[in-house]
């Protein structure tokens, strides 16, 4: 179904996405870190304001505000260490990944399996089907991982070079 050639331009892709979300948690974790939370209450204010005109009882809306309305600075110093963390990690892990170097693949599959541990546990209080989807992209990946890690070292002790 798939060649060698196939699985690995999925494999970077896969990578790449992942390297996109990790971005974004970077850019999130810095913003929860310097960003004050009244800017928060007033961007989520702004946002929500014509759903709120149009449905008092929206449950988004009204998710969102209260949720930031009970942010306390612990809650948001902990989310901004964490996205700055967990965005930090996976893209250095991404790189290592990329730069097929191969000690990074089991670490890799390792870290991505603890990630998949707690978003499952995560799950269990949040039932949020994003995170059954972000935990889905990261069994693919550590698949892909596994795949990519087996051929490159068949690959270096055969002198094999990867099919154009």
């Amino acid at each position: 179904m798939f060649d060698e050639k196939k699985l690995h331009l999925v494999f970077e892709a896969g990578l790449w996405f992942k390297a996109l979300l990790a971005f974004s948690e970077v850019a999130a974790g810095v913003a929860a870190f310097f960003v004050p939370q009244r800017f928060f209450l007033a961007f989520v204010l702004w946002i929500t304001r014509d759903e709120f005109a149009e449905d008092p009882h929206d449950l988004v809306a009204n998710f969102l505000l209260h949720a930031v309305e009970h942010l306390s600075v612990g809650a948001q110093q902990f989310a901004a260490v964490y996205l700055l963390g967990h965005g930090l990690l996976k893209l250095w892990l991404i790189i290592g990944l990329l730069r097929e170097r191969l000690w990074y693949f089991p670490v890799s599959m390792i870290v991505f399996g603890l990630f998949i541990a707690y978003q499952l546990y995560r799950y269990t209080f949040t039932h949020s089907p994003w995170l059954l989807l972000v935990t889905a992209l990261d069994a693919v990946v550590i698949a892909l991982t596994w795949h990519e890690y087996r051929y490159i070292r068949r690959g270096r002790i055969n002198h094999i070079p990867r099919p154009e």
